[in-house]
């Protein structure tokens, strides 16, 4: 069995001038693997994706492929295909010659490049289009095209730049799935550039979160999800509320932190050692958090007033005011709206258990306060 990484990058950076848009990436993706790469926008998620394809050549460090340095490799050299967020698929042309476009340039008989094609076609449930122009074709089947373009030459790996992004909710979810059902079918790597979570997280093996040029986490999408390494992840992904705490005591494995809106009990991870005044970060996912009227529900509380809320589907988000003024948003289902007033300015507790805080060691000096 082979142990090398299909592709591996090593210190890898890009400059422009004397702007560093990717700095010390290091990175290894194994054959079969579907990867995620996530962060805000400028976060060089995307100035990566075009490195691995031969778009722009690395200004430092060196990129693997299969074990062969491929830095200065031309992009049509390297058989690692781009889905783009704009398909880029040829006007001019119909299905069938924009799907074989690749092997027509590589010198393949018109014979086997329409074998070839017409079986991709079928693949992708397009063969009562294939002679149809693709400004003919919806979203989706121009969607379905470019795949097909792209994975006519049997290449080892597909890199994809926000493909998605286009398409409607409901069409967005479908090729969720068909994405992940051909990539396990094909058994290739999938490196999948997106900002947004659901996708990332619906799809991938491992989600890669990038901010600043630099990589913040590489894990499975639930431990992203559960345990955000730094507050920046934990921001970026969301629904978090982040609370800025010192240590006052700490025994058997649990900790108490004091923050401006108090004391809180929380279970301290063995990775984390502490001595007392030490600054941890507190994370309380949003949807941890339950709302009460009376105060004693749970060993952690901060009393607060409602403020407003936000319907997302059969989720509410709703927000909270402390008394020091800061946010804590807290997630709840529309059937808890049966037995929760929630009238602007009420009072409430938000209350949640030890065992719902994921602790991390604080990197900023800023002002003890509460984030959403």
């Amino acid at each position: 069995m082979n142990s090398t990484p299909l592709i591996e990058l090593r210190q890898v950076g890009k400059r422009y001038g004397s702007a560093q848009a990717v700095r010390d990436v290091n990175l290894q993706i194994d054959r079969g693997e579907f990867v995620a790469i996530m962060g805000p926008s400028g976060c060089g998620k995307t100035t990566t994706l075009r490195m691995l394809a031969g778009l722009e050549v690395p200004s430092e460090g060196e990129i693997l492929l299969d074990g062969r340095r491929i830095n200065e490799l031309p992009a049509w050299q390297r058989n690692t295909p781009l889905v783009w967020q704009s398909l880029a698929l040829f006007p001019f042309l119909n299905v069938v010659e924009n799907v074989e476009f690749g092997l027509k340039m590589r010198g393949v008989s018109s014979s086997e490049r329409r074998r070839k094609s017409q079986d991709w076609i079928e693949r992708l449930g397009l063969s009562s289009y294939a002679t149809r122009n693709v400004a003919d074709l919806s979203g989706g089947q121009r969607q379905r095209v470019a795949l097909a373009r792209s994975l006519i030459t049997e290449p080892p790996v597909l890199l994809l730049d926000e493909p998605l992004s286009a398409l409607d909710a409901h069409l967005s979810l479908k090729m969720q799935g068909e994405l992940k059902r051909l990539q396990r079918e094909l058994g290739i790597a999938f490196i999948y550039v997106t900002h947004n979570h659901s996708e990332a997280f619906a799809m991938a093996d491992r989600v890669v979160i990038m901010g600043d040029g630099q990589i913040q986490q590489i894990d499975a999408p639930l431990q992203v999800f559960n345990r955000p390494a730094s507050r920046f992840v934990a921001e970026f992904l969301g629904g978090n509320n982040i609370f800025s705490t010192r240590v006052v005591a700490c025994q058997d494995g649990k900790v108490v932190i004091r923050s401006s809106e108090g004391d809180f009990h929380a279970m301290l991870p063995p990775q984390i050692n502490v001595h007392l005044g030490d600054k941890l970060d507190m994370v309380v996912r949003a949807d941890r958090i339950s709302l009460t009227p009376q105060s004693g529900w749970a060993t952690n509380e901060v009393a607060c007033s409602f403020v407003s809320e936000e319907f997302v589907g059969s989720v509410i988000n709703g927000y909270l005011e402390t008394g020091d003024g800061n946010r804590i948003v807290i997630q709840l289902q529309a059937k808890d709206l049966e037995s929760i007033d929630l009238e602007v300015g009420r009072k409430f507790y938000a209350s949640w258990h030890p065992e719902d805080c994921h602790l991390m060691q604080h990197l900023s000096t800023s002002k003890e306060t509460v984030h959403h």
